[in-house]
């Protein structure tokens, strides 16, 4: 089967699906919306996995596809084709959306069955599918940005998905907002990008800007930071990173989706996507690189205090993804989309193995009501343990170890990379092996602290959502062996793999970047990482398992910094002062109450029918029925005539 059908097949599924489930879901059964929901990402799934066969077979090294279906919008010069394309970068982003997604859709059946708006749900997870794998598939950037846009919307609709609680409308509202901030400066990027090239598609973008001449560095900086301002949005980077964590307001199922493969990945795709835009102008990938890694810390401080089980996780995704920028940003941009990857299956997991203990907890996520649920949740607990240490970077047992060892060796070895980069990834690393394991034992070992009314009601999920979560764990363990790293005599196959894909963008950054010689070697570096993920995990055991007074006593001991992480450094009341409340200011005492009321109100609604009202008032005396009166308006109408006649022409 040629590709071009194939894309069409992998793509269109979960658009009819959600088509067929907003029409008919009202007046369908929950197994019916059920089958054309899974069914569709099922298909979707299947054609992804068919496609990467079809192409990976049609020779020893394919080249990258382009198929233009029909040109989509034709104005002067500017041209956007509803084009496709699919190279190694794609295939590898296809396959673990449509993989995950597919089992998330079959998690959420026993997840969502008690539910109000069963159907709604299934629609918008199957929209925001058919949204990101138009981002991914999109051979120029208006189409990517179809699908940018796309996904916004639909995260928009999952994470107010109960609408009629304030929390989760409003967490919608404001992940919609920001995001719009980012995709401001996406917009802006792909103008000035055009303006440069003349050209969107990415094959012409991409051969023009290897070939622009140095003078076009500023240019070519710009345009990457205004792409990077789209992708700290989307993918909730400092500053922008406020929606994500009340995007835990929507569904568990939701946030794997939107955490784990979707939509805070489009902004980690758009700059592997822009490898060589971002080669020509390397002052945007060391901002890149700077603020990757300050996140990744900065949201890893604030996961260490947090006792709401998804919302530390959502710090947890934000620190994540920084460690994604951070490997693009330090010219490794394999390294990045493989930790993309293995993240894909550890964080679903995580989520949806949280979700299973809300789902046995009666609703409850704060950490501090739970403890020895590994009794009665055994499947949730060995996958949730699966997981944790995939993330902590466990050597071997953990996929996460593999991408984000290359990461930290790529922080100090990379085009780009600094040594300061290494060491704070390093530091963060065992920062995120201490708070997943000080979450693992808070919520599945010690002693109970179920409260009664909880406790009664203890019971494993159903099959229904412990199937998904034993695939991914499989995912979550094995997904790192793909790329056996070098320092162990590896091949690092991964970066092998999708070296045709940045190979000129990495040709050019060493080009103009300075060979340096390595301080450290990279076992030594391994080492390294190895040590701060063993002492993160040693002393998040010794915590909470061992000596558990010692955390409530550094509380208290310091308790100031302890209330500034606990309080996530008061950003949202800083952004609150600083923005909402002047604007709030702004809107009430003169947008609404000058603006709105006085001008447009009063001059120009009320004001129009007031003075039609008065014009009619004195319309109506004329027109009284007494022939007396008539004559006389007539005679006093030819007396005003014959004088403006006289005196117009004297």
């Amino acid at each position: 089967m040629n590709l071009e059908i194939l894309l069409l097949l992998m793509i269109l599924p979960p658009l009819a699906g959600a088509a067929l489930n907003g029409i008919l879901g009202r007046r369908l059964s929950q197994a019916a919306v059920s089958l054309i929901g899974c069914g569709a990402s099922f298909l979707s799934m299947l054609f992804a996995l068919l496609t990467a066969w079809v192409y990976s077979k049609s020779a020893s090294q394919p080249a990258p596809f382009n198929y233009h279906y029909f040109t989509w919008i034709q104005a002067g010069t500017l041209r956007a084709d509803y084009a496709l394309y699919y190279d190694r970068l794609t295939l590898i982003m296809t396959v673990t959306v449509t993989v995950v997604a597919f089992l998330i859709h079959l998690y959420s059946r026993g997840y969502m069955e008690d539910e109000g708006g069963y159907y709604r749900f299934f629609t918008y997870l199957n929209l925001f599918l058919f949204m990101m794998l138009t981002l991914v598939t999109a051979a120029n950037y208006p189409l990517m940005f179809v699908g940018w846009e796309g996904v916004g919307l639909c995260s928009y609709l999952l994470i107010g998905f109960y609408f009629l609680k304030k929390s989760a409308s409003d967490a919608g509202k404001k992940a919609f907002i920001v995001t719009r901030i980012g995709d401001a400066g996406f917009t802006v990027g792909v103008a000035l990008l055009f303006w440069t090239v003349h050209a969107l598609d990415f094959k012409t973008v991409f051969a023009r800007a290897a070939q622009l001449p140095p003078e076009f560095e500023g240019v070519m900086t710009a345009v990457g930071l205004l792409f990077f301002l789209g992708a700290v949005g989307k993918s909730a980077q400092l500053p922008l990173y406020v929606w994500l964590p009340d995007a835990m307001e929507g569904p568990t199922p939701v946030s794997a989706l939107i955490h784990a493969a979707t939509m805070v990945t489009a902004g980690v795709y758009l700059v592997a996507r822009s490898s060589i835009i971002f080669a020509h102008g390397p002052f945007a990938l060391e901002v890149v690189a700077f603020v990757g890694c300050l996140t990744a810390f900065f949201a890893a401080t604030i996961a260490l205090t947090q006792n709401d089980l998804k919302r530390m996780l959502a710090y947890s995704t934000i620190s994540q993804l920084g460690y994604m920028f951070l490997g693009c940003g330090a010219g490794v941009f394999a390294a990045g989309i493989f930790h993309l990857m293995t993240h894909a299956f550890f964080k679903s997991l995580l989520f949806l193995a949280a979700g299973s203990v809300m789902h046995a907890m009666s609703g409850e996520l704060d950490m501090r009501k739970m403890g020895g649920l590994r009794h009665k949740l055994k499947i949730t607990h060995a996958t949730f343990l699966a997981a944790t240490i995939a993330i902590s970077g466990v050597p071997l047992i953990g996929s996460g170890f593999f991408s984000k060892d290359e990461i930290l060796a790529g922080a100090y070895e990379g085009p780009l990379g600094r040594p300061w980069l290494f060491w704070l990834g390093t530091f963060t690393a065992g920062l995120t092996a201490f708070y997943m394991f000080r979450a693992l034992c808070m919520t599945f070992y010690g002693k109970s602290r179920v409260e009664p009314r909880a406790a009664h009601h203890l019971h494993e999920s159903s099959y229904k959502m412990t199937g998904p979560l034993i695939v991914l764990a499989f995912f979550s363990v094995v997904a790192g062996w793909v790329s056996w790293p070098k320092a162990w005599n590896g091949t690092e196959a991964f970066d092998r793999y999708l070296d045709p894909v940045f190979a000129p963008a990495t040709a050019a950054l060493r080009n103009g970047s300075p060979e340096h010689a390595l301080a450290l070697s990279p076992g030594v570096l391994m080492g390294f990482s190895i040590l701060a993920a063993a002492l993160g995990i040693g002393i998040a055991l010794w915590w909470y398992l061992k000596s558990t007074e010692i955390p409530e006593a550094l509380a208290e001991r310091f308790a100031d910094s302890y209330r500034i992480l606990i309080h996530k450094y008061y950003v949202d009341e800083f952004y609150n002062w600083l923005i909402i409340r002047p604007l709030r200011v702004v809107s009430e005492k003169f947008l609404w109450r000058v603006v709105d009321a006085g001008a447009i109100d009063n001059v120009t609604v009320n004001g129009t029918g007031e003075g039609t009202a008065e014009a009619g008032s004195v319309l109506r005396r004329i027109q009284s029925g007494n022939i007396p009166s008539y004559a006389a308006w007539v005679l006093l109408g030819a007396v005003l005539w014959l004088l403006y006649v006289f005196v117009a022409n004297p």
